[in-house]
């Protein structure tokens, strides 16, 4: 079974685990499914906005589906996020991918 059958096969058990849809997501763009894979992070995002991992892959994302305004919404969205659970690591990961994009 390949891995995105095997994800989802877990996620009929557990359809908001926030793990296994931000894993889903990535395999899916390794496969081109851009639109899917955005769609899942958003989702995640929305409904967990303190899932702070997802912020710098959508952002990524957006910028290669030349989203550059989007992506950089997510980046400053992201970095909030990280600021508030005092995620240092995540914060300048995202600050990072953001200066690159803005500057």
């Amino acid at each position: 079974m390949d891995r995105i059958a095997k994800i989802k096969e877990y996620l009929i058990a557990n359809p908001k685990d926030n793990f296994l849809r931000h894993a889903l997501a990535l395999e899916l763009i390794k496969t081109g499914n851009d639109d899917q894979a955005r769609g899942l992070f958003e989702a995640l995002l929305m409904e967990t906005p303190n899932y702070i991992g997802s912020y710098y892959h959508l952002a990524k994302l957006l910028e290669k589906l030349g989203e550059r305004e989007l992506a950089i919404g997510w980046y400053e969205k992201g970095m909030e996020e990280a600021k508030l659970a005092k995620d240092q690591h995540s914060y300048n990961e995202l600050q990072t991918a953001y200066e690159d994009l803005v500057y």
